[in-house]
């Protein structure tokens, strides 16, 4: 694929991603909220969820599932989906809260924050209530928001893979910087997933403080 079949594949993804969440939620609907959450697996480290409401005019490709992009793209986007958004938010529950309630309610939680702060935003830009909520396998049922789960949303919709890029750098950044304050993990290249490596530091050093203890219950040094 030479350069302008990459720019016209990009550019026709861009139109199907959008129309996509148009089809879902109606043509009427300007305000829409995608929500993506990454870290749900690793054994140390934080979950991390964002939210971003995206204008109906947004116009940059490129936009994907973090997972299928690159760190150099995903960091080129990170920038430009917060400039371009009408509104983002970020939501967080560290390896303590994970531990207390379990990872699927510390993931709604962080979601929960994430829409909060995206609504909130909105509302101080736009003057503008979030009209309806994209997840990518997931409900939330304590929001009072129109929503609709859709399986592998952040590689269908706009907004959900908008979200995806937010939470992924999000993340990969604090495990970077985890990986100075706690070294011999390697997290600056696992970012707290169950690597070799990884393992080889926990049979090394044991566990450290970020370390989610419910997901080491049968780890053996």
């Amino acid at each position: 694929m030479n350069k302008q079949e990459r720019e016209a594949y990009l550019r026709q993804r861009l139109a199907e991603m959008k129309q996509f969440e148009r089809d879902i939620c109606g043509e009427s609907c300007r305000y829409i909220a995608g929500i993506d959450e990454v870290g749900r697996g690793p054994l140390a480290g934080p979950v991390v969820a964002a939210a971003v409401v995206l204008p109906r005019d947004f116009d940059v490709p490129g936009i994907d599932d973090s997972k299928k992009l690159t760190e150099k793209k995903r960091e080129a986007l990170f920038p430009v989906i917060q400039e371009k958004a009408l509104a983002w938010g970020v939501g967080m529950a560290d390896h303590r809260r994970i531990d207390q309630i379990n990872i699927l309610q510390a993931t709604k939680e962080a979601m929960v924050q994430a829409v909060e702060q995206a609504a909130l935003m909105l509302k101080e830009r736009e003057d503008a209530e979030v009209q309806h909520l994209l997840f990518d396998a997931m409900t939330i049922e304590r929001i009072q928001i129109p929503q609709t789960s859709v399986i592998k949303g952040d590689s269908k919709s706009l907004s959900i893979a908008a979200a995806s890029i937010l939470a992924k750098v999000t993340r990969d950044r604090m495990m970077v910087e985890f990986a100075g304050v706690y070294p011999g993990y390697a997290f600056e290249k696992n970012k707290g997933y169950g690597t070799k490596a990884h393992y080889e530091g926990l049979r090394a050093l044991g566990t450290c403080p970020i370390h989610r203890l419910t997901f080491l219950k049968n780890f053996q040094k």
